[in-house]
């Protein structure tokens, strides 16, 4: 099974994630995108306003189809991209937030969604680039900074992950997202106190989730404080899930020694 390619779950709010899905990943296969929705007006939103509140495939099809019908209505494009990276579908959003960016090119939004979509593909090397026009549009926006780490940090460009976390922190402090990030990359480079400490800060913030609180707790477990993790991991998920986390992480404190590293991890099968 796939030991933690998906139980770390960064934080740059690339995908929407079911809680269920967000505990550690006990040889889960990947979800398949769903078919696209039939063109069949009574099933799709009537407006704008009306799919940004429908599920991701109902919005997916609306906002297709208002792209078709308006090639160059940036918003409509938009919207199409983040719906299909909703749905898991990042080449295709990738696709359409650069279909928008051939028309209107200094469009912060489309540069922000063209480069989450390649974020979330593991492509983070495709989106510096629009990351990079976009903060030269937008120089004070935290979350391309933020973004623009995450995509360094992909690209192994870890010093110029670190800077971009850093000035995205100035712009907003002690931001729950930022420090998660930054967490990650400690924790993928074997850092995992320094993990520790990045993560306790990001749960203390109003704005932390639940994936937050669970890279917490598999940090914690991974260093052998099984009493927290275990509190934390009972605190947000169903005792089933909680069991089979626990067991998850006594296997791999229990294993070689080779087999517990963080690379080895997320490698693992």
């Amino acid at each position: 099974m796939a030991l933690l390619k998906s139980a770390i779950i960064t934080a740059a709010a690339l995908m929407v994630i079911s809680p269920a899905a967000q505990a550690f990943p006990f040889g889960q296969k990947k979800a398949e995108a769903p078919a696209a929705a039939p063109a069949n007006k009574a099933v799709l939103p009537v407006n704008r306003e009306e799919a940004l509140r429908a599920d991701p495939l109902a919005r997916s099809a609306y906002f297709a189809r208002a792209f078709d019908r308006s090639p160059t209505d940036a918003q409509a494009g938009i919207d199409l991209s983040q719906s299909l990276r909703a749905l898991g579908r990042f080449d295709e959003a990738a696709d359409v937030a650069h279909r928008v960016l051939l028309f209107a090119p200094n469009n912060v939004e489309a540069l922000t969604a063209a480069a989450r979509a390649h974020i979330a593909s593991g492509n983070g090397f495709y989106a510096i680039e629009p990351l990079d026009q976009a903060l030269k549009l937008k120089p004070n926006d935290w979350q391309n900074w933020s973004l623009i780490g995450v995509a360094y940090d992909q690209s192994k460009r870890g010093a110029e992950a670190q800077t971009a976390w850093d000035k995205a922190l100035k712009l907003s402090p002690e931001n729950a997202t930022v420090l998660t990030n930054k967490a990650i990359s400690a924790a993928s480079a074997g850092k995992l106190p320094e993990a520790e400490a990045l993560l306790r800060r990001a749960v203390a913030q109003p704005t932390a989730t639940l994936a937050m609180r669970q890279n917490l707790a598999l940090i914690l477990g991974l260093e052998g404080k099984m009493t927290e993790a275990e509190a934390l991991l009972r605190r947000d998920l169903p005792p089933a899930v909680a069991d089979a986390n626990l067991v998850w992480l006594h296997h791999s404190l229990n294993g070689p020694a080779n087999t517990r590293t963080w690379e080895a991890l997320k490698a693992g099968s």
